[in-house]
């Protein structure tokens, strides 16, 4: 009865093709409409997942209390010294904050005054020691400096060191690496090439790489969830400030944009960039496929349009069901076209091996007919079996493929129908011809004998493979670190690569919200103890310890230095002539260096010469060396006078926009739990958020968030594979009546995903968030082919191998693998991962539906 309606349902297309297309164009232009209205794309990941995950709760309450540390964007700024880089990453945080338009905010967390004026209390109190008897050493030399900020006066106090070791006073060998410092920079600018000299390095080495060589400004950008790239204008904006920085022009800061919106961006770009090529590839390639399949322009054509259509009309039933498709639901597109494409070569295959080779319309509408009659049924199944291996995502947590799912599982229905409906329509009015002398592959009926004949040794070899397969899938290997999947050429990746020995920097960290800071404090005690674990940032951690050690320490030595620093009126700029004078009275007060035996590479041996070099220099030589040498300098000495000036810190003087990071009105402290090295493998990261939740069962941050989405998508995928086997079962048991056809079915569909198992662990391959979805796929693509074959069997066929049905398989497989083929070429790996993979498994699938489905058809389908 079933077979009898898709006859007059695909007759009745036929005969009323230009009403059938007629409705069909208005339909179309309805989901155009809607599509158009109706259907976005959103890049917000947190949207993946389902919001009743406990590690998803978590991560929610923390951003809710403490919004200024999710969706940022971050310049990093590397810059030879770290003026340099201080001066870029303020000038940058000046020209972005006033765009309040595109960032909600602009902070730099490594640049504020507090920790400016009290970096001294941050040391150790014997590194402490150790740097303030250096300044107290150097107070003659900062003397003079503060007196006259120039080249001339750096020139002047070098001069004093010759004049006291001419008269038999000692250098103190802690001021080796300074002197070595001014003689490198002064030998620069005696060639010509003056560099900005780093005062910060010279006169508190202690504290001037405290931060690393890296400055932060970080951002929070007003994303748009509408666009493919969502914080796009923040990005264009940095970088058109970037382009204007001083620093930046001359070579010798550079600026990289990475964080979690920027790293996002650039992989929804890098996606939406391989799904639309590969979706026009796979189109084109799957038109050459067709020809060697049907080899007529009049049911090529007709194909072609009915998969364009089907497609189109399942966008528009996605923006009506989903409404935003997200990183993983916009693959449906070449998914849609990999699949349903089998339904119409299956169709049309069958339709040219109807012997009846006349063109008239009611014969042709004849043909037509028939092939309903004969393929309908077969199509409709395996249309079933495919939808409910997509549906079966539908209930799982993972959003983001549960879309997929719904999207490509209804796609299939509307694919069943249009092969029903508006491919016959087509096929009629391009006057189509069956009747084609050879549809199948006439020269494999010696190849359905030879498995029938050797049955038991092929069953047996499949047998042995699928052992093999259990065995192994133990071995199977889940990435659950993102970063692999992302384009690794991108600005984001390539600076979070540079910063992957920065534990501040770190992607995968832990968060947690204590109910005050005592609590705090002693969480913090915890944490630290991990072996896992390299510090914890909590507003603790901004109050020094030891202060009243360290404040005697420098309170004593401001008492000897501040006289010389504070007060002081700096003499007027110098001029060319006076930095020559200055530079030629240097050289002569150093001449002992030259009657002393001195090493080359001396520092003050070095600085004479580069001094008389530049007694000698032109004006702009020696004005531009001026600029250089002291561009710094009376910076660094305003800030030696203010950490000189330090008070105790405590819990009520910290400032407040510090204390709003950390703490909120009510009381409630969070912590940041960073790991100890660079986690990049998955038991690093596993074993760093086992141990946190030994500590806290409730730690969130995304060293959490990469866990748990791994273990939701993991569980998501094995929930999706068992109930698309059980709906698959249900399906064909309710169509075929019989457990021994179903077996049929089932059989080479387990047997191809367990070889599909072999291959990815031998080779090996990473399964990962985004090719994992292959496997429940298989069920869903192999379960059709199939069908075709035991059904073909169950109506007579002997010899499936040589039946149009194995062209129609064969080719269908072909162009399914073009479309998935498509996905292998694209730049983002974790697609071409997908698609890799898919090409592996539809192979697989293939191999057991081409030897095994033969071999296990009962002996009667075959008999010569």
């Amino acid at each position: 009865m079933l077979a009898a309606m898709l006859r007059q349902l695909v007759s009745f297309s036929a005969r009323r093709a230009f009403i059938v297309v007629l409705c069909a164009v208005i339909l179309l232009a309805g989901s155009l409409f809607v599509t158009v209205k109706k259907l976005g794309v959103t890049t917000d990941t947190d949207e993946m997942f389902a919001r009743s995950l406990p590690w998803r709760q978590h991560n929610d309450m923390i951003n809710r209390l403490f919004p200024g540390n999710d969706d940022l964007m971050v310049a990093v700024v590397k810059a030879r010294i770290p003026e340099e880089g201080q001066a870029t990453a303020r000038a940058l945080a000046r020209i972005l904050s006033a765009q309040h338009d595109k960032f909600r905010f602009v902070r730099l967390p490594d640049d504020d005054p507090y920790l400016r004026q009290h970096g001294l209390l941050f040391l150790e109190p014997a590194a402490l020691e150790s740097l303030l008897n250096n300044i107290v050493a150097a107070q003659p030399f900062m003397g003079t400096l503060a007196a006259d900020p120039s080249a001339r006066g750096l020139f002047n106090a070098l001069g004093m060191i010759g004049q006291g070791l001419a008269h038999g006073e000692t250098l103190p060998g802690s001021m080796t690496p300074q002197l070595n410092g001014f003689a490198t920079a002064l030998q620069g600018a005696a060639e010509g090439h003056p560099a900005n000299l780093s005062w910060q390095r010279l006169l508190t080495p202690g504290t001037a790489d405290l931060t690393g060589q890296y400055q932060f400004v970080v951002t929070k950008p007003v994303l748009k969830y509408d666009n493919l790239q969502p914080g796009g204008e923040a990005s264009d904006a940095i970088h058109k400030a970037v382009a204007t920085l001083p620093f930046v022009k001359s070579g010798d800061v550079s600026v990289m944009i990475t964080g979690p919106v920027q790293l996002s961006d650039e992989e929804f770009a890098t996606v939406a960039q391989g799904m639309g090529i590969g979706l026009i590839t796979s189109l084109i390639l799957v038109a050459c496929w067709l020809f060697f399949a049907v080899r007529s322009p009049r049911v090529i054509i007709p194909i072609l349009i009915t998969l364009i259509y089907g497609l189109l009309i399942t966008t528009g039933f996605a923006a009506i069901a989903v409404g935003r498709l997200n990183l993983i639901s916009v693959a449906f597109a070449i998914l849609f076209v990999g699949i349903a494409v089998d339904f119409a070569i299956q169709f049309s295959v069958r339709f040219r091996a109807q012997e009846v080779a006349d063109a008239e319309s009611n014969v042709l509408v004849s043909a037509l007919g028939a092939t309903g009659f004969e393929t309908g049924h077969q199509i409709l199944v395996a249309a079933l079996a495919t939808a409910a291996g997509f549906l079966a995502f539908v209930p799982t947590n993972f959003v983001g493929v549960a879309q997929l799912g719904l999207i490509a599982g209804i796609g299939m229905l509307i694919a069943f129908l249009c092969t029903m409906t508006i491919l016959p329509a087509l096929l009629a009015l391009c006057r189509a011809r069956s009747g084609v002398t050879e549809t199948g592959f006439q020269n494999m009926a010696g190849c359905d004998r030879f498995l029938r004949r050797y049955r038991k040794s092929v069953v047996s070899g499949f047998a042995i493979l699928a052992v093999i397969g259990i065995v192994l899938m133990p071995r199977l290997y889940f990435d659950a670190d993102p970063l692999h999947t992302k384009n690794p050429h991108t600005e984001g990746m390539r600076a979070l690569h540079a910063l992957q020995d920065d534990p501040r920097s770190s992607l995968y960290s832990g968060a947690l919200v204590a109910p005050n800071l005592e609590i705090a404090g002693e969480w913090v005690k915890a944490f630290d103890a991990l072996p896992t674990v390299d510090s914890v940032m909590w507003l603790g951690m901004f109050i020094p310890t030891q202060q009243s050690q360290k404040l005697a320490m420098i309170r004593d030595t401001a008492a000897i230095m501040l006289p010389t620093l504070v007060g002081v009126t700096p003499l007027p700029p110098p001029n060319a002539a006076d930095l020559r004078e200055a530079a030629r009275q240097a050289a002569e007060n150093l001449s002992i260096v030259l009657r002393e035996k001195r090493p080359d590479d001396d520092p003050l041996l070095r600085i004479q010469k580069a001094l008389t070099r530049l007694a000698t220099a032109p004006d702009t030589t020696l004005i531009e060396t001026n600029d250089a040498l002291t561009r710094f300098l009376p910076e660094q000495l305003q800030t030696l006078q203010s950490s000189l000036q330090a008070d105790e810190v405590t819990r009520d003087n910290l400032p407040r926009s510090l204390v709003e990071n950390y703490v909120t009105p009510d009381g409630k402290a969070l912590l940041t739990i960073q790991p100890k090295s660079r986690i990049t493998s998955n038991e690093a990261l596993y074993r760093f958020v086992e141990d946190m939740q030994r500590v806290n069962k409730d730690v969130a941050g995304t060293a959490v968030e990469v866990v748990g989405s791994a273990q939701t998508m993991i569980h998501a995928f094995t929930d999706a594979a068992i109930y698309a086997i059980i709906m698959i079962a249900l399906i064909l048991f309710v169509i075929l009546r019989r457990l021994l056809d179903v077996a049929l079915v089932l059989a080479p569909l387990l047997l191809s995903a367990l070889l599909t198992v072999i291959i990815v662990v031998t080779v090996p391959i990473t399964l990962n968030y985004a090719n994992i979805i292959a496997l429940p796929l298989l069920l869903g693509v192999g379960v059709s082919f199939n069908i075709y074959f035991v059904m073909n069997w169950r109506e007579g066929v002997r010899f499936p191998l040589a039946s149009p049905t194995a062209r129609a398989v064969l080719f269908s497989a072909l162009t399914t693998g073009t479309a998935f083929g498509s996905l292998a070429a694209s730049q983002h790996p974790g697609t071409a991962s997908m698609g890799i993979l898919l090409l592996l498994s539809l192979g697989c699938t293939l191999l057991a539906t081409l030897i095994l489905v033969p071999a296990l058809l009962p002996q009667r389908a075959i008999d010569d």
